[in-house]
């Protein structure tokens, strides 16, 4: 059988109202089933399992720090689609592709619903793919005027802020402080500990963390997980894998998952900030993978 090669085709909208249709179906996320995180001699080995009726799949990824240094992706990875009721092989996805959508359109999808209709100003922490990626998924759900990059090498940093200034977006470098004027806070980076204090973001403003799915690392700290209302993917993930929520003690009463926001379940006030952590689920490549695939076939 000739497994067809499927290439990653739909727009950050098209991914966040995937994600969104599988929610609102009923899927639980505190059922999925969990990654399994493997040490190897290179760094980390991912393997993501997901299945419903219709379709199966496993993302098979790599974490490979060393890397960088040799010019290529910290991530590596490929994903196998499968029919659901055959569990016959139906495409082969490029995983790092797929993480660069997915990952960036569960955050808009939660933001979609977080934060404030006419939420304009964006501090991205991060200058790397995740960060162009979130910058397109989250254009697609805000109105976006604004955009602040902080990030640790200058170099980098300006080739954002120069493809931000290309989509049409007032964007500059700046620095943590500029949280303090944000209405959406995202960090997608490697950082192992806090990157701004707490206590600078406004109310009215929502954050997201995807940079890390480590018990001992995190990007936001103590302070504002304490101020914030707090949402996550799946309570059993987050508790498992989420430094932000675990360095601080947060018990599991105090989350809501993202079935819950998308369902209109969950409580979003607009008194505090709102504070979103994802760590990244089989599920979700699921629903894309099979939104894609949908879309070539139904061409």
């Amino acid at each position: 059988m000739t497994i067809t090669q499927l290439p990653l085709t739909l727009t950050p909208g098209q991914a966040v109202d995937a994600l969104a249709a599988v929610l609102l179906k009923g899927l639980d996320p505190e059922e999925c089933p969990a990654r399994s995180n493997i040490p190897v001699p290179a760094g980390e080995l991912l393997l993501m399992p997901a299945a419903d009726s219709a379709y199966a799949g496993v993302k098979i990824a790599g974490v490979v720090p060393a890397n960088a240094a040799r010019g290529l992706p910290r991530i590596t990875g490929s994903y196998l689609l499968l029919d659901g009721p055959t569990l016959q092989p139906l495409a082969l996805l490029d995983g790092i592709a797929l993480t660069s959508l997915r990952t960036p359109a569960v955050t808009a999808l939660a933001l979609r619903q977080l934060a404030a209709p006419d939420a304009s100003h964006l501090v991205l922490f991060g200058s790397g793919p995740q960060a162009y990626a979130h910058l397109d998924a989250l254009l697609a759900i805000r109105p976006l005027t604004r955009v602040t990059v902080v990030g640790r090498s200058a170099e980098p940093v300006v080739a954002l802020v120069t493809y931000a200034q290309g989509l049409g977006l007032d964007a500059v470098a700046g620095d943590a402080g500029a949280v303090a004027e944000a209405d959406l806070v995202v960090c997608c980076t490697t950082a192992r500990e806090p990157l701004f204090d707490g206590a600078l973001v406004p109310d009215h403003a929502a954050v997201a963390a995807v940079g890390s799915h480590e018990p001992t690392a995190r990007e936001v700290d103590t302070l504002l997980v304490d101020r914030a209302a707090l949402y996550v993917e799946a309570r059993s993930v987050a508790l498992r894998e989420a430094g932000d929520l675990l360095i601080p003690g947060v018990a599991g009463s105090r989350l809501a998952n993202l079935s819950e926001l998308v369902n209109g379940k969950a409580v979003v006030p607009t008194d505090r900030p709102r504070f979103f952590k994802s760590v990244g689920m089989a599920w979700q490549d699921l629903a894309v993978a099979a939104a894609q695939y949908e879309s070539d076939t139904s061409a």
